[in-house]
């Protein structure tokens, strides 16, 4: 574990070297720590793949403080199982008319359009980072089988709630915006809500499973195609 300097009022925790379950459900770990014993001192953190980004405030302490308050804080750490975090359901209706690359991600897969989708909703995604935009959470690690590059010419235009793969990790857009990942189906649920308490309805560390709806069941829950 090692902490750097990563601006005028900010530090990184670098938790390991690679990024998996027992790594990010640590990072978890160590938010809910420094939430409850520094909370009068900090402003912001920002968990990641296998770090976490701790900003303070200096009227409160300054940087000697606390990189020692968090080495002392981290050393409580115990060996986190991956099996950590809430589970979210969240339902998505796959087809070639939501998804426009599930036939050919398939294709490449050398698998039907059915197989696909059970083998994305049948893993449970960790979520190990959310950025690019709000509520655009990085869930992983998607089966092997139906991994795919991003495309070579992203889409100027991907549509809300557009179910993707990238690589091995999978994603919900949560709003409209250009992107380059491969469209398997699209999901009804708000990932991004600014009025809403929370704001978002998965943070780091959770778990999420994908829960197929036919296109009835898409419209009923708000879905627009």
């Amino acid at each position: 574990m090692n902490i750097k300097v990563a601006g005028e009022n900010a530090l990184i925790i670098y938790f390991d070297e690679k990024t998996d379950p027992a790594t990010s459900a640590k990072v978890q770990q160590a938010v809910t720590i420094l939430e409850t014993e520094l909370a009068d001192k900090l402003i912001d953190m920002v968990p990641s793949y296998a770090s976490l980004l701790v900003i303070y405030d200096m009227l409160r302490c300054d940087h000697l403080e606390i990189r020692s308050q968090l080495r002392k804080l981290l050393g409580q750490l115990e060996e986190s199982s991956a099996i950590s975090g809430k589970i979210v359901t969240l339902p998505a209706y796959y087809s070639t008319e939501s998804g426009p690359d599930l036939e050919a991600l398939a294709t490449r897969a050398q698998l039907n359009i059915e197989e696909v989708i059970k083998i994305h909703s049948d893993m449970e995604y960790r979520v190990y980072a959310i950025g690019f935009a709000p509520g655009f959470a990085y869930l992983g690690e998607v089966d092997p089988r139906i991994a795919a590059p991003r495309l070579s010419t992203p889409r100027q235009k991907v549509p809300k709630g557009a179910v993707a793969i990238a690589d091995q990790q999978t994603a919900v857009y949560p709003a409209v915006s250009p992107g380059g990942w491969n469209l398997i189906g699209l999901c009804p649920a708000p990932m991004f809500d600014p009025k809403a308490e929370p704001t978002m309805p998965v943070q780091v560390g959770d778990r999420v499973k994908f829960e197929p709806i036919n296109r009835e069941q898409f419209i009923a829950l708000g879905g627009q195609l």
